[in-house]
């Protein structure tokens, strides 16, 4: 039986890159995503399976993952937010909400998961943010989210070794979410400026790691987190 990779969030920017990316590899691909419209001509033109999942439903993700079947070769993650707030701005439920779809969904989707990356001896890829560790303004409810997931995969890949479990924080990336940021060519300039590699991330760019870490050429890889970031998070080229 032929070994799947599951893409969660496979509508989004990196997720479609990364589903796209493992297509042309000719991986068995299994797509999750809660827009129907964008899901099924996606999957069709991949010739993928698909299920339609909101990533905060517990039960519709478990079943979601469950379809991918008994051998689960890979699963990633490509789902989270940007909520940008000063810390008095920020209600309970922003905290709660960004929590549940960016910490307790990766866990729950791994959790579903975990039968098939057993058999298979897979890997898990999930998403974090350079906000994780580095300190920006109006970043408290990503940032401390972002953060956890950090955690959460250092965790996961001590409890499911020798399955392997990684991360990658990406810098600012072009792609819808990140829209309110990008879609301003000023602002979008002026933060790409502030890279060492002076551009913004592409979706392809964080796709390009997922698909090396979930591939067996990254074997001896886990517990890592791992940024795509043009240098931004430890980088300083100007005194």
């Amino acid at each position: 039986m032929t070994d799947t990779i599951v893409v969660i969030g496979a509508t989004g920017g990196i997720g479609a890159a990364l589903a796209r990316l493992l297509a042309t590899r000719g991986v068995r691909l299994h797509l999750i995503a809660r827009d129907s419209t964008a899901l099924a001509p996606l999957a069709a033109a991949l010739q993928a399976s698909h299920a339609i999942a909101d990533c905060t439903d517990d039960a519709a993700l478990t079943a979601a993952v469950t379809q991918a079947g008994p051998r689960i070769a890979g699963l990633a993650y490509c789902v989270g937010s940007i909520l940008l707030k000063p810390l008095k701005r920020a209600s309970v439920a922003d905290f709660a909400d960004t929590f549940a779809l960016n910490v307790i969904g990766a866990a729950r989707a791994v959790a579903a998961a975990e039968p098939g990356l057993r058999a298979s001896g897979g890997s898990v890829v999930l998403f974090s943010s350079i906000a994780a560790r580095t300190g920006f303004s109006n970043h408290t409810v990503i940032g401390s989210a972002k953060a956890a997931v950090e955690g959460l995969t250092i965790a996961l890949a001590a409890e499911l070794a020798p399955v392997r479990v990684n991360c990658i924080a990406p810098s600012l990336t072009r792609t819808a979410m990140a829209a309110g940021l990008t879609g301003n060519e000023a602002m979008a300039k002026a933060i790409a400026a502030q890279h060492p590699i002076p551009r913004l991330g592409e979706a392809s760019d964080a796709a390009a790691l997922a698909g090396f870490l979930l591939s067996p050429d990254s074997s001896w890889i886990t517990g890592q987190v791992i940024g795509v970031d043009g240098g931004r998070s430890t980088l300083r080229t100007r005194a």
